[in-house]
């Protein structure tokens, strides 16, 4: 019978140590799992991703998120090769806007100048146009269309209405500004500015 207590007293030591083993295993799997569980994500808005097909063989993916949107085209070329280009478009900062009042109500420029800033783009000092305009237009200089695009639609400027920068552009003194936005009778109507 000697023979037998120590067994028992063994087994249950080992018992112990198992079953603390086991626990701290478990202690430490579950401290893993919450630290993934509350990573924080790389970007606060998640992507979208709309796809398009421009020509047989050539597909175009944008995906915008955080503030900078990149697009990549693939191009299915001889025997099913594949390439790949991206372009990665500027963040708002990155845009020079000028905003130009084109009516005759006062304060026009400086209050749209406000609002478009408010995206975070480079704002200029607002100015007055050359001539009064009926329509409102925002205008784009080589490679800014995208930008201008965006911010004619932040103020309600219908997409015909955004145009190429040329020396017919009813401002002056706007060399070197990516954007101008010009405030025409349009928009006046619409808007009460006090400032």
């Amino acid at each position: 019978m000697d023979d037998d207590q120590p067994q028992t007293a063994s087994s249950g030591s080992l018992s112990i140590v198992r079953a603390a083993a086991v626990l701290i295993l478990f202690i430490v799997a579950v401290a893993v799992l919450v630290s993934v569980g509350t990573r924080p994500s790389v970007s606060s808005t998640p992507p979208t991703t709309t796809p398009t097909t421009a020509t047989a063989g050539t597909t175009t993916t944008t995906a915008a998120g955080g503030g900078a949107a990149s697009t990549t085209t693939t191009t299915t070329g001889h025997k099913g090769s594949k390439g790949s280009t991206t372009t990665t478009t500027p963040p708002p900062s990155a845009t020079s806007v000028v905003v130009a009042n084109a009516t005759s109500t006062n304060g026009l420029a400086a209050h749209y100048s406000t609002l478009i800033g408010a995206g975070g783009w480079t704002m200029k000092t607002p100015v007055d146009a050359s001539t009064t305009e009926a329509t409102s237009a925002v205008y784009y200089a080589a490679g800014q269309q995208e930008q201008a695009g965006s911010i004619a639609t932040t103020i309600g400027v219908k997409p015909a209405q955004v145009l190429p920068l040329t020396t017919s552009t009813p401002v002056t003194g706007v060399t070197g500004v990516d954007v101008v936005v010009v405030i025409g009778s349009d928009l006046a109507a619409t808007t009460t500015a006090t400032t």
